[in-house]
Parts: structure tokens; sequence; C-alpha cells
């Protein structure tokens, strides 16, 4: 068993030529995987409006998954809370806790996950701001406590379940080491400001009853293969959707390539090289390397993988092989 928890995110991509339906058997077969290799969570990530991604209805996915395991922690990796009333986040966790006991988490987001029209679609008869997002996580954090109000979550009342802040930037880190919980960086798509983060993090962490020690997940991309030649034809993959996603396409998962065609501008490479930086690409003995160095640098308590890989039996090896080198560590 590792040292050093592993876990999945799990933005369940839509294929090119593929539907919907087909993402929920995949992620279906993949936690029940994850679940044997050892993984500690299994998290899917809110998004809305963007045709690769079939993570919206986040919370009935994780229902889905954790019925089809038995051990797995599935949670949310995250709920973006703007688009939501606490009241009914904490009324749909509390049912999933409740049904799956001690094995739901709740990760929360304080961007939209998506376009500002998409927003007002989500959210249309309120006039809650982000900055409405310190607030809104006291108040859903309440709606799980043991003291009854004059409004409650049924269920979710006295079930204390275990709430996560995510980010990006240095305000979600500042957060939650002001409220004493543990914190998820997305360096899969944001790595800039990673280690500044944690270091605010961990500097500025004031201990609570659940959390009396910080606690920092580390979110990468990982694509590992048998070879290093495979493994970088998948990464293909994820290279085409960020380049797409700069030009405002959030198009469904495009299938590897041999090699970038020429329509890309040299500043769109260089675009979609920093916002991958903090990938690890390569065959077992390169991830190995690259794990270790990870480790080395961020001291992170957890790690997470997120592997948008097309085919569906190299997208199980790859997190197979992250799996044994985790467990070698």
């Amino acid at each position: 068993m590792s040292a050093i928890p592993y876990s999945v995110l799990d933005l369940v991509p839509v294929a090119e030529g593929s539907v919907p339906a087909e993402s929920f058997r995949r992620s279906r077969d993949l936690a029940r995987h994850a679940e044997g290799w050892g993984y500690q969570r299994y998290w899917l990530a809110e998004h809305h409006n963007m045709p690769g991604i079939a993570s919206a209805a986040t919370s009935v996915l994780i229902g889905h998954l954790a019925e089809a395991t038995t051990t797995l922690r599935i949670g949310a990796g995250g709920i973006m809370l703007p688009n939501h009333s606490p009241l009914v986040i904490a009324e749909q966790f509390g049912t999933l806790a409740s049904l799956y006991p001690d094995r739901i988490d709740l990760g929360l987001g304080r961007a939209p996950g998506t376009d500002q029209r998409t927003m007002r679609a989500l959210r249309r008869m309120r006039s809650g701001e982000v900055d409405d997002f310190p607030a809104d996580v006291r108040e859903l954090m309440s709606y799980f406590g043991d003291e009854i109000g004059a409004v409650q979550a049924v269920p979710g009342q006295g079930l204390h379940l275990p709430i996560w802040l995510l980010g990006s930037s240095l305000y979600s880190a500042q957060l939650a080491a002001a409220m004493g919980l543990p914190f998820g960086f997305a360096s899969h798509f944001a790595p800039a400001m990673l280690l500044q983060a944690l270091e605010i993090y961990r500097s500025q962490y004031r201990p609570s009853a659940r959390w009396p020690k910080p606690h920092a997940v580390v979110c990468i991309n990982m694509i590992a293969a048998d070879s290093e030649r495979e493994a970088r034809f998948q990464f293909t993959t994820v290279q085409q959707q960020f380049l797409r996603l700069h030009r405002g396409d959030a198009g469904k998962l495009p299938a590897p390539v041999v090699q970038l065609g020429d329509e890309w501008a040299p500043r769109e490479l260089m675009a979609m090289e920093q916002t991958l930086a903090r990938s690890l690409v390569g065959n077992p003995e390169q991830v190995r390397h690259g794990l270790k160095a990870l480790l080395a640098e961020t001291r992170a308590d957890e790690l997470m993988f997120n592997g948008p890989i097309v085919d569906h039996q190299a997208r199980l090896r790859s997190f197979e092989i992250a799996a044994e080198l985790m467990q070698g560590l």
C-alpha cells in the first residue's frame, strides 16, 4: 500500500463519435478498476455546456458510481457552488451520504465551470456573486452540523460530510487555510501558482476539529503507457483539447494523432505547453521519476490523476500503471 494516497479525477470525457451514455459506462468501469487498484477517491467535476464533458449532473453520477463500488470514496471535485443554492447541495449530498455512509466527499469550487451565458441559465433568479462564496461555504457546512436551525437539510443535518475547497489560484488556498479545510489545487490545467498556493495554505492554516493539520491534494494530468511512444501518442488528445479550448472550442475529446498539425500558431502551442506543464507523460520509469520529483517539490499529502484518453483500454492501463507506481514509492 502506498504511503501517499492517490485518487482519480474523472471529467467523464465524451470522445468524438461517441455519446454521454458510453462515457457513463466507461466511468463506471474505471471506478470499479480504480477500487481494485487501491485508489483512495474518485471525484467528478461539474462543467456545463461543454459537449466533451458529461459530468454536469455531478451528484447523480456520484450515486451511479457509488452503487457500482463498495469501498472507494466517491465525490465531487468539485461542485461549483456559485451555480447553486447551498441548501440544495446539502440535500443532494446528504442523500448520497445517507445512501453510501462514510464514502462521499464534497469538494467545492468558486468558478462557475462554464461561460457567462450558461451561468445565467443555471441561476436565473439569483443575484449572487462569486464574492458570496465564503458565506455560501459556511452556510453549506452549517447544514451538515448538529445545530438545528430554522431551515434544515433533510437528509444532511448531523452528517458532518467532509468538505474540501478546490482552486487554481491563491484565493481558495487562503480560504481553506482560514476555515481549517483540506485543499485541492488544480494544476492539471492551471499549474502556475501551485507552489505559492501550497505555501500560503500551509503557513496560514488554522487547525479545525476535523482537520488539525493541513491536507493538500495536488491534481495533475497523468498519461502513462508501457512505452514512451504510446504515452506521447495518447497525450496528443489532451494537447489538442487545450489548444481548441484556447480558441473557444469546447467540443468533444479528439482522437490522438501522430503529431500536431501546422494549424496551431507558436503562441497557441506555448500557451498549451504552459497549461499542461505539470503533466506526467511517459513509460513507467519516466513517470516514476516524475512522481518522485513532484512529491519532493510539493510535499503533497495526496495526488490526484486526470487521464482523458479516448481509447478505454489505454485509459485503464494508464491508471493501472499509476497505481503500481504509487504503491512502489
